[in-house]
Formats: structure tokens, C-alpha cells, sequence
């Protein structure tokens, strides 16, 4: 699209707003790129754009994978916008191109890095044509925005441009049946020793044939609807896979990727299923992008998850973990319950669900609830639930319907009570929070080490 008065009038605008905000302090902010599209709807596709363009989507660790594949770039010097500081929405990616341009739009580097909502894709893709999609998953998510994974699949079939390569989580049968038509390639794990024939979850939104609707045979199931299917009436399989993690060591923390037949090693950053595949997806987006094996593992050696999806810390040999769950998400929360319910030892686990937006303006579909496989919790190794936040009473009653006594559950309304209630039998104290709370996490996180340690000092002094 051709820049017009309009166009430019806009693009001055938006940079008098961000020059307001940085000097009152206010940083990674899509209001930018708001204004320039209020101004000019059709921003994006008039703003001068990086010669190349990479774009992560998917339901569940597009920002895990986003995260990894620009630390990785940034490790090896590569230069690059994205953005990471601010929303994956369509204002946001105008406030990235915004912030990383010259004075009349001109690019300042040859490449980005964009984090994709799935939902956005309307007002993203028609304006700007990534070479590299990478799709993550394809599950159901809020309620209230992505309703049931046919819907996402179905925008993301529509708007995704013809002339973009894909990379594609071939173990997903939704994810994998993106534009067909497209140039891919696909990623996957081989055979792991916790596969399943039968699916125990809630959830698998893939129960029939996605080609012909008739019974779909599961092969290997992971969780939900991951997994390796085929056909017996069409013929339909899950495809062959490009990039197939193998070997998967996670004692030593390493695995293989095999392409070709060829196998390198990659270290693990994280041993849970959905990790693997995050990885998996990183290293299979930075190999069509161009990058090499050698490279990409140097920079992976250096790496951890993002401390705002995942951390560890151990205080007098007891372990707090703090681990996103996000909030009207029963996928990502059912993973959570599964990870924890596989983890060694005697747990506790807390909890505050609660939307951070909802929690405090409107009323909450809680719907989402009878989705989630709280039965995960009802496991003779988690000695306790703690329930904090506006919904606790909702919760609550989830948890008693999926078995767990109501002698292990405690439950209240202030989060801040929690690290009270933390029982002194468990080894590990798991910490679920949702997207928007990490700072009230780690706030308990560090209230419960201290009253743990002043806990076990009292306990010494009387004796």
C-alpha cells in the first residue's frame, strides 16, 4: 500500500504519544500503535516493513517459543524487532514497527519477530505477510473470545497468506490441517515412555476424523488431542515429521532432533511434554529460517524458561515453583495439574486462578472450570490445595466434585492469606497464578519462604 497524508499524519501522532509516555515513564505500551490505527485503520499494510517477517501463533506457548527464538537471534548478533514488551494484537505490532523505524517509517533492521494472536489474525495478516508462520497448537481457550478450536482453526485458514511457509506441530491434528495448501514442514516427538492409548483427560477436541468426520483411531496419546492419529475410512494420518525430537533424556536434560535422518543434540530447558514441543518449535523456526544446528544449540546451552511461565527456588531443602496456569484456559491449567501431579515428592499446591481483569470489574463465566481436569489434584502426593481470590467458592466446590477431601482444601478470599495455610508436610509448594498476576506470585512466593523459616525457627525454640 502506497504512505498518504493521511498515513503520515497518523505515524506523527502516534510518535508525539510515545514520546509523552516515555516521559512520564511508561514503557512497552501498544497505545502507539492504537492511535495510528484509530487515525489510519490501515496502518500496518501502508507502514514499511522488515524484509523478512517471522510470526508465532497458536493457543498455548507462542510466548515461550517467541521468547526462545529471539533470545537465540540476539545471542547470535542477529538484529531484529518484535514484541516482546508489548501485546501481540494488532496494536501492538504497529507500536513494534512504530518504535523500530526512522523518522518517515523507514525499518531500522532486515528482520521481526512477531508474537501473533490467533484472534487477530483479521487485522494483521490482510496488511502484512509473514515469510515464516509458526503455529504452536490449536486448542479451545476463553470462552468469551476463541470459543472452540474449529473457530480459531477456521480464521487462521482464512487469513494466514498463501505465500507463507509454515511450520506446524505435527502431533496436533488441528494445528497440522492449516492451509493445506501452504509450503510446511512439520515437528513432532517420537515415542515417549508416558504415552497413552486412550485420552484420561476432559478435553480432545479431535474425536472424528477431521477429513471425513468418521471414527479417528488415536495411535499415541500425549494429552488432549496431541498425539498421532490416522483413518481406517479415508485413509487420513498424521503426516510424517520434518523435525522429530528422539532420545529424549530428561535426567540429562538434552534430546535429539532428527532431520533427514540426521540427528543432532539439543539441550531441554524444561522435561514436561509441552516444553519439549516448545523447544521443538524453536529450533524447527530457526532451521527454516536459515539458522544452524551449531548455532542454535550454543545459544539453547545459555538459556532458561522465561521466569514468568516458570521458576525454581530452594529454601532449606524445601522447593517453591512458581507456574503459570492462565485463567479461563483449561488446557494450559489441565497441563499444570498433570505436571504436578507427575512430580516427585509430598506437594502443596496454591492457587488464584481468578482472571485479574474479571476478578475485579465483572462477573466471571466460570464454565471454564468443568473443562479442567482438576482430577489431576486428587493424588495421594499433593497433601494440600490452597484456594485464594474472588472466586474461591467456585473453586472450591470444582475441587470437592474432582475427589479431593475437604480435609486437604483450604480456601479464602485474599490472596495474601495464603503462605499461612501452607502446610509444613510437603516438600514442594507449587504457586498457579494467571498472566497478569506474577508480581502477586512471587510476592507470595517470598511470604511463604519467610513464614516457613519463621515457622520452623519457633518450632526449634520451644523445643
Amino acid at each position: 500500500m502506497k504512505r498518504n497524508l493521511r498515513f503520515y499524519f497518523a505515524l506523527m501522532f502516534a510518535r508525539g504519544t510515545a514520546l509523552v509516555l516515555k516521559l512520564i515513564g511508561r514503557k512497552g505500551t501498544s497505545m502507539p500503535g492504537s492511535w495510528a490505527i484509530i487515525l489510519c485503520p490501515d496502518f500496518i499494510g501502508r507502514m514499511p516493513k522488515p524484509k523478512k517477517i517471522i510470526g508465532i501463533t497458536g493457543t498455548n506457548g507462542k510466548t515461550t517459543v517467541s521468547n526462545m527464538i529471539e533470545d537465540v537471534l540476539e545471542d547470535n548478533g542477529i538484529e531484529f524487532m518484535c514484541n516482546r514488551s508489548g501485546t501481540n494484537v494488532a496494536t501492538g505490532v504497529a507500536s513494534t514497527l512504530i518504535a523500530n523505524s526512522h523518522f518517515f517509517g523507514k525499518p531500522k533492521c532486515d528482520l521481526a519477530v512477531f508474537e501473533l494472536d490467533e484472534r487477530s489474525a483479521p487485522n494483521i495478516y490482510p496488511y502484512m505477510q509473514p515469510d515464516i508462520v509458526l503455529c504452536t497448537n490449536i486448542f479451545r481457550d476463553s470462552y468469551k473470545r476463541n470459543a472452540h478450536a474449529e473457530f480459531i482453526l477456521d480464521i487462521l485458514n482464512k487469513e494466514i497468506p498463501k505465500g507463507t511457509k509454515l511450520v506446524l506441530n505435527g502431533d496436533d491434528p488441528l494445528c497440522s490441517s492449516i492451509k493445506p495448501e501452504n509450503d510446511r514442514v512439520y515437528f513432532g516427538i517420537d515415542h515417549l515412555d508416558t504415552d497413552k492409548k486412550e485420552c484420561d483427560n476432559i478435553v480432545n477436541d479431535v474425536p472424528a476424523c477431521p477429513k471425513c468426520h468418521g471414527p479417528l483411531v488415536h495411535d499415541i496419546v500425549r494429552y488432549h488431542h496431541i498425539g498421532r492419529v490416522h483413518c481406517e475410512a479415508c485413509g487420513y494420518r498424521s503426516p510424517d515429521i520434518d523435525y522429530l525430537a528422539t532420545d529424549i533424556d530428561t535426567k540429562g536434560m538434552k534430546m535429539n532432533v532428527a532431520v533427514d535422518g540426521k540427528k543432532s543434540e539439543y539441550p531441554l530447558l524444561n522435561s514436561t511434554n509441552i516444553n519439549i514441543y516448545n523447544a521443538l518449535a524453536a529450533i524447527a523456526t530457526l532451521r527454516e529460517f536459515g539458522l544452524s544446528e551449531e548455532k542454535i544449540r550454543n545459544s539453547m546451552e545459555k538459556m532458561g524458561i522465561s521466569e514468568t511461565r516458570y521458576s525454581e527456588k530452594e529454601v532449606n531443602g524445601r522447593k517453591y515453583i512458581l507456574h503459570l496456569a492462565k485463567g479461563q484456559n483449561p488446557i494450559a491449567c489441565s497441563r499444570a495439574f498433570e505436571n504436578i501431579r507427575n512430580a516427585p515428592g509430598k506437594k502443596s499446591v496454591v492457587m488464584f486462578l481468578d482472571d485479574y481483569f474479571d476478578a475485579r470489574h465483572t462477573v466471571e463465566n466460570t464454565a471454564w472450570f468443568y473443562d479442567t481436569d482438576f482430577e489431576f489434584l486428587n493424588d495421594p502426593s499433593i497433601v494440600q490445595v490452597v484456594i485464594a481470590g474472588a472466586r474461591h467458592h467456585d473453586t472450591y466446590v470444582r475441587t470437592l466434585l474432582a475427589g479431593v477431601p475437604a480435609e486437604k482444601i483450604v480456601h479464602m478470599r485474599d490472596e495474601s492469606d495464603t503462605p499461612a495455610a501452607v502446610s509444613k508436610e510437603a516438600d514442594t509448594v507449587f504457586i498457579l497464578y494467571d498472566v497478569y498476576t506474577i508480581r502477586l506470585a512471587n510476592d507470595i512466593r517470598d511470604k511463604t519462604v519467610s513464614y516457613t523459616h519463621l515457622r520452623a525457627h519457633e518450632t526449634l525454640r520451644h523445643l
